[in-house]
């Protein structure tokens, strides 16, 4: 935390990082005729930027309209599967959606393609962009964020800052400003992802995909070693985006790296074919917020506010990020504008955000899957024992070998008696409860 320093020329808004999060806060408030500048901590917007790569239409279309036709996506989501995976075997759901054809509502996306455009859509509404500045620190006077330090040679100063910087470097510039407590080992994921090399007709081929468009195949089980988290292949024009990940804690408690659960759910004999062929273009890793409603910090405060993955906003049960962030930085920007008309950025003034966020589907949605991840990390026979006598019974019961259909019932009933019990009644009722 540093003191401000000098007469530095004064921004309305300072957004600091260029992100889903950050270009829909800087855009939204530049349409208002604010002075905004937008800082990204890379070469470019999406040059560090990571995530899985789903994005929704719904959310874009609010905060650019009709100019989201242009944005660089790759292919349209027509099918999505779950795969609750076995070391040898999978029981698959899925959901073929063909009215998507006619007006598609996700996407999948490649951030180093799609957040050049989304950061040329802030800098024509009049925002400034600054490439490769890290913010080292925010600039705090009379218990008020006025600024961000860069490292450069002149402070930058505003009325507000906006982070919405990633879990990583948006954390640490909020704790060390005191305004957020450190992240725990189990609030946290540390996910991969490679992007791989792959033609459009063996994708479309392998995915059962009709020209164009695209699917999404989501795993879990013994996809992630049986830790808590979930993998995932989602089909580009010409590339597979693979990966997923776990909650840091089991991470640290198991001794495995985020390569190895890579490595392994790539091997996967279920996986491997998938991806025959396929050559390793980009690797990339992030964390991603796993705390939850409750692990959600103080999202405003005299001069700032929070989105995004600094504000810990994600849903892992709908493998949910991006559409979170942008819905997160328009409502950040809608109340900045409301708090310069009034010409008071105090935290009583900003904290019409975190109603904003209430009245809205972000802050509901966070509340509804609070216990999602505490439940699978807490209960891991979820992703182990259970899956393994789910498949075991599938096999049995549609096994023909000469034995009635009533014995193996009752040899299926015995089974899960037997091994799952009383226990997995219990840990069934508790998973609908938290998905409820």
């Amino acid at each position: 935390m540093v003191e401000a320093m000098g007469e530095e020329e004064k921004f309305d808004a300072i957004v600091v990082g260029a992100g889903p999060a950050g270009v829909a806060a800087a855009i939204t408030m530049a349409k208002a005729g604010l002075q905004v500048v937008l800082i990204e901590k890379g070469s470019r917007p999406g040059a560090k930027n990571v995530m899985g790569g789903i994005l929704y239409k719904h959310m874009l279309e609010e905060i650019v309209g009709p100019a989201w036709a242009s944005a660089p996506v790759e292919r349209p989501i027509i099918e999505e599967q779950r795969w609750l995976m076995t070391p040898d075997a999978a029981l698959r759901f899925g959901h073929r959606n063909l009215r998507n054809r006619l007006d598609p509502h996700s996407f999948s996306v490649l951030r180093a393609r799609f957040d050049p455009w989304f950061a040329e859509q802030a800098e024509a509404a009049g925002v400034f962009l600054i490439n490769e500045t890290l913010v080292s620190e925010l600039i705090v006077n009379g218990g008020g964020v006025i600024g961000v330090k860069t490292g450069r040679e002149d402070d930058l100063l505003a009325d507000v800052v906006v982070v919405c910087e990633g879990i990583g470097l948006g954390s640490k510039l909020l704790q060390s400003a005191g305004l957020k407590a450190p992240v725990r080992p189990d609030q946290v994921a540390m996910a991969v992802k490679e992007v791989l090399k792959l033609d459009a007709d063996r994708i479309e081929a392998r995915f059962n995909c009709d020209h164009g468009e695209g699917a999404t195949v989501e795993c879990y089980g013994d996809a992630t070693m049986g830790m808590a988290g979930f993998m995932f292949i989602y089909t580009n024009r010409d590339t597979l985006s693979v990966g997923g990940g776990a909650l840091l804690k089991d991470f640290v408690d198991s001794g495995r790296s985020p390569n190895q659960l890579l490595e392994h759910f790539k091997a996967h004999p279920l996986i491997t074919p998938l991806l025959e062929g396929a050559e390793t273009v980009e690797f990339s890793a992030k964390m991603i917020p796993e705390a939850g409603y409750r692990g959600i910090p103080k999202l405003f405060g005299d001069g700032y506010l929070v989105c995004g993955d600094a504000a810990m906003l994600s849903n892992p049960v709908h493998r949910e990020g991006s559409n979170l962030a942008m819905t997160s930085g328009r409502l950040a920007g809608e109340t900045v504008i409301e708090a310069k008309a009034r010409g008071d950025f105090s935290a009583r003034s900003l904290a019409s955000y975190r109603r904003r966020l209430e009245k809205s589907w972000v802050l509901p949605d966070m509340r509804k899957y609070d216990r999602a991840v505490p439940l699978l990390e807490n209960n891991p026979r979820l992703l182990s024992l259970y899956p393994n006598l789910a498949d075991r019974a599938v096999d049995e019961f549609l096994r023909v070998d000469g034995v009635s259909k009533w014995a193996k019932q009752k040899k299926i009933f015995k089974m899960f008696r037997r091994e799952g019990g009383v226990r997995m009644v219990v840990d069934m009722a508790k998973a609908l409860w938290t998905l409820k």
